[in-house]
Parts: C-alpha cells; structure tokens; sequence
C-alpha cells in the first residue's frame, strides 16, 4: 500500500506560481497512476490533472489547460503539479491520490490511495 504525502501549497497573488509535490512511500509511483484534485469551500471535489503509471498519459480539465503541469518522477517517487497563471478561482484545498490499474483515473473513486491535501489560496 502506498502512502501519500502532498506539499507545496501557499498563499500566492494572481498571476503568480505555484509548484506542488507529491511524495510517496512504500511501493514506488510507477506502479500506480496519479491525479491531482481539488475542493474549494462549498464546491464539490473535482479532478485537476492526471497521469499514468509511466507517465505517457495525462489528463488536464479545462480549466487549467494550458496553465498547469503535471509530471512524474519515478525516479524519486514524486508527482509534481505546476501552477502557473494563477487565479483566484484556482483557491483551493488541493489533493495528490494514486490509484492501482493502468491507464487514467478521471473520478474520485477511481483513486485508492489519498494524501491529506494542501492548501492553495490566490489573492485578488
């Protein structure tokens, strides 16, 4: 079972940048897909971005393509997510999940594994 650790979340302004990380321990990340997802208050959970186990696959919503990132470091057993252009609407609590099986999880229960979340908040 792996286990999953967020960091990197801050108080940033419009406009500005954000790299958040995912760690992971026990077994490595290259036997489980990633996703980034997000919950702002009063919203429902949403995904953010995904990506397979070798990291030939990933998946943006709309919202943030073209402004986010995500990545994989088998490597050092870490995903990444880069935020940039950042808006306020991005505010959220923001969460790294893994999940067995090959391919992309595009929902919340696609995902077995979860970390605890990071806080992201842009100013206006």
């Amino acid at each position: 079972q792996v286990h999953v650790v967020e960091s990197g979340g801050a108080l940033v302004q419009t406009g500005g940048s954000l790299r958040l990380s995912c760690a992971a321990s026990g077994p490595t990340f290259s036997r489980y897909g990633t996703g980034w997802f997000r919950q702002a208050p009063g919203k429902a959970r949403e995904i953010v971005a995904a990506i397979s186990r070798t990291g030939s696959l990933t998946y943006y919503t709309d919202s943030v393509k073209g402004r986010f990132t995500i990545s994989k470091d088998n490597a050092n057993n870490t995903v990444a997510l880069q935020m940039n252009s950042l808006k306020p609407e991005d505010t959220a609590v923001y969460y790294c999940a893994a999940r067995d099986g090959y391919g992309l999880g595009y929902v919340g229960t696609d995902y077995n594994y979860w970390g605890q979340g990071t806080q992201v908040t842009v100013s206006s």
